[in-house]
């Protein structure tokens, strides 16, 4: 199959108009996107693109730096076109010195998310603003309008929060799990990924218990298959 052909503002277009608000979380003061739901928008525009992170020669999935600190890098390529962040290690603003498993997982799933933001996708929480640019411009048009014409009010229909369904249930495992296959490599690694969606987790449980069903035992046999990977490499 030929390679499809894109063009990076064609890209940014599309990703830079996505509203991620609902999919964040605040930690010290910052905003992230979810990594999982970075992963199912992009599996939603985007299904073929790839990404890859840095190893040494020595197979060390971090490179470091003069001062002891060290970085992760990610490269995400969509068709013809690739781009490639670095995510300093680190807890608090505070560089981490040897960094453990749980450390790089965690560093490797924030930088992914952060190189999909160099496409478009949640860029403007990196720029520190509230809403996609699109949406920012038509806001201004709407307040322009109302400032011209002060004697005609006019009620504008709210849009009805969007309800989650079966498909978005479905999208978010199938994510979920995909993050976790790829970047945890522990037992506890995998809780702490269950625990940073616990609010999504939980409106599995209430509202979409089958996917809920799937999702614990799928998280299972995947803690299962990591405790037995551990134990060959110990024996080794």
């Amino acid at each position: 199959m030929a390679e499809k052909k894109y063009k990076f503002e064609e890209v940014w277009k599309t990703l830079s108009a996505v509203n991620v608000n609902e999919h964040t979380d605040e930690k010290q003061g910052l905003t992230y996107l979810s990594w999982a739901w970075a992963w199912g928008i992009m599996m939603q525009y985007y299904p073929e693109f790839e990404f890859s992170f840095f190893e040494t020669e020595d197979n060390l999935p971090y490179v470091s730096l003069p001062d002891g600190s060290a970085e992760v890098r990610c490269t995400v390529t969509i068709g013809n076109l690739s781009r490639t962040q670095s995510l300093p290690l680190s807890v608090g603003f505070k560089p981490i010195l040897n960094p453990n498993a749980f450390q790089i997982n965690t560093a490797k799933q924030r930088c992914l998310t952060k190189c999909f933001g160099i496409y478009g996708l949640g860029h403007y929480i990196y720029a520190g603003e509230d809403l996609p640019q699109d949406e920012v411009e038509q806001i201004e048009s709407e307040d322009l309008e109302l400032e011209e014409k002060p004697a005609k009010k006019e009620v504008v229909k709210q849009e009805p929060v969007e309800e989650k369904d079966e498909a978005w249930a479905k999208t978010f495992v199938d994510g979920f799990l995909k993050v976790a296959t790829d970047f945890c490599d522990t037992k506890e690694s995998v809780k702490e990924h269950y625990k940073n969606h616990s609010d999504e987790v939980a409106l599995l449980k209430q509202k979409f218990p089958m996917q809920k069903k799937r999702l614990d035992d799928l998280a299972k046999q995947l803690v299962e298959n990591l405790e037995i990977k551990n134990i060959s490499e110990e024996d080794k």
